[in-house]
């Protein structure tokens, strides 16, 4: 045993380190010694490399042991599972950043800030001190701020990420707040023996004021309604930053959370705002996200809705489901943004395809009562009883939200082929829910369930996501008339939230001007004919 800070830790933690401290240095390097950006690139290139052995080596050698901390760091399986899932985010876009930013005057600097937040959010992943981590949540988000004004002279991209500069900084205030609070109530910024403590006893007042300013922290950096514009707006910045702020960053609150599961669940309060406050952005984001025509946009207002899910799974206490969705959302996202480039063509083709019928009222009917049973009857068989107790009244009601969210998939097959077509649709629908329980089985292995919410709160729940979907199913009936025509304007301007948000912050701290950029003809031009000389 080693008696340096990192006490306790066993040596397979130098997998961990790896990561952020080669992130680190060579983002040093990339700025300062590299001697062109060629090299700027290959140093990238092999950073990336050395991160993702690492990271995945990391998670070969936890599944072996058991979990262990130091003062600073840890490693538990959320942890070590975060980190070889933002190493692999890492590795895949800075390979396709050098093809996608070739010629581009700034591409040295794009690869320093770029290995740069990498660096930091695997700082967060291991951290063990709550200092360390609020620094390091801190440090990623201004890392990214130089990302998303990569391109600074665009006004745009100037006052949006000015604005996520504003409520991340409101975010850091929150997480200084409950350094403090935790720290006078438990003696302690060890975040294992903070929730430890918590488990052991009853929670201090200092405890519930310091675990939410964490949720309110959480929610500021998730981009939780009224606060969620410049995550819908930041998409001035490069396809591949977008990648890496939909898949690795953005969700960093619920990975936080995590963190400090044994505390929020003994904190009613705490739920009751992650319940309330996610499950609104879910339902609302969604019925927005179908109102955009923009593939970027959409899948903006996408991870908006998605993050309110993973904060509401939060709030439940399916801590195991929490993980298994950030994980999913992560290689989801990052794949989607990276393939944006492709949905002209998918376009074009199903131009060419005769466009079905829109489903009836019977339809959406019949199949939602067929996915619905189905899914019911085959979770009883998988053993899983409803409503047994609590915890699976729980479970059982996210289920269900996901089986009638997957109606639309069935109702959409209208085709000449008919029930050929509709039958292996509906069998999908129902496959995929069990497909839900039986990863749901897997994560309970990982991550323990939390308490049971109280019955209000998933009576909310339900009434919420029920009305999600008989808004749009009557959106879908009669597209372009009655409650449709009614709601669109709303749904397609966000309710109008963001634009009183950014008056009121603008009003307190303007942006910045724009600044002058080099046009990158040139650059380009000795990319593409490396050896000719320019006149």
């Amino acid at each position: 045993m080693s008696v340096t800070i990192f006490t306790a830790l066993p040596l397979w933690h130098s997998f961990l380190l790896l990561v952020p401290a080669v992130a680190a240095l060579v983002a040093v390097v990339a700025a300062r010694r590299a001697t062109s950006v060629a090299a700027a690139w290959r140093y990238g290139r092999a950073a990336s490399v050395v991160m993702l052995v690492a990271g995945g080596a990391g998670l070969v050698a936890r599944a072996s042991t058991s979990n262990s901390a130091g003062m600073l760091l840890r490693a538990d399986t959320e942890g070590t599972i975060m980190l070889a899932l933002v190493s692999f985010v890492g590795w895949v876009v800075i390979r396709y950043s050098q093809s996608y930013l070739a010629g581009d005057p700034h591409e040295q600097r794009y690869i320093s800030q770029l290995l740069a937040t990498l660096a930091a959010v695997a700082v967060v992943v291991v951290a063990n001190h709550l200092v360390l981590l609020t620094m390091a949540w801190a440090a990623t988000s201004l890392a990214l701020h130089g990302l998303l004004t990569f391109f600074g002279d665009r006004p745009v991209a100037v006052a949006v990420a000015h604005k996520k500069f504003i409520l991340a900084r409101c975010a850091d205030l929150c997480m200084l707040g409950a350094v403090v609070a935790f720290g006078t109530s438990f003696g302690t910024l060890r975040i294992d023996q903070i929730t430890a403590e918590a488990v052991a006893a009853a929670l201090p007042m200092g405890a519930r004021i310091g675990i939410v300013l964490v949720v309110l922290a959480a929610l500021l950096k998730c981009a939780q309604l009224p606060f969620h514009g410049w995550l819908i707006q930041v998409m001035e910045a490069p396809t591949p930053v977008s990648a890496l702020l939909h898949a690795g960053v953005v969700n960093l609150g619920g990975f936080v959370l995590l963190r400090f599961a044994p505390v929020v669940d003994r904190a009613v309060e705490t739920r009751a705002l992650l319940i309330i406050v996610g499950t609104t952005t879910a339902v609302i984001a969604a019925l927005v996200m179908t109102t955009r025509v923009s593939i970027k946009v959409s899948l903006a207002w996408s991870t908006c809705a998605q993050m309110g899910f993973m904060l509401m799974q939060c709030g439940l206490g399916i801590w195991e489901m929490a993980l298994l969705h950030l994980v999913a959302h992560s290689l989801y996202k990052a794949h989607a943004f990276l393939g944006a480039g492709g949905a002209v063509r998918q376009t074009q083709r199903k131009q060419l395809v005769a466009k079905p019928p829109a489903p009836t009222g019977a339809s959406i009917l019949v199949d939602t009562t067929v996915v619905v049973a189905g899914t019911y009857a085959a979770g009883w068989a998988w053993g899983k009883l409803p409503f047994a107790d609590p915890p699976s009244a729980t479970v059982w009601l996210l289920v269900g939200i996901v089986a009638v969210s997957l109606v639309p998939l069935a109702s959409a097959a209208h085709s000449p082929g008919g029930r050929r077509t509709r039958l292996p649709l509906i069998a999908g629908t129902i496959a995929i829910p069990l497909a839900y329980f039986a990863l749901h089985d897997v994560a309970g292995q990982l991550v323990p369930h939390g308490q049971a919410a109280s019955p209000a709160l998933l009576v909310f729940v339900a009434i919420a996501f029920a009305l999600l979907f008989t808004i749009h199913t009557l959106c879908v009936l009669v597209p372009y008339g009655g409650l449709s025509a009614r709601l669109y304007p709303w749904m397609y301007g966000g309710l109008f939230l963001d634009e009183a948000f950014t008056r009121v912050a603008f009003a307190v701290w303007p942006p910045p001007a724009p600044r002058s950029r080099p046009s990158a003809l040139p650059n380009i031009a000795a990319a593409a004919f490396p050896d000719r000389t320019l006149a």
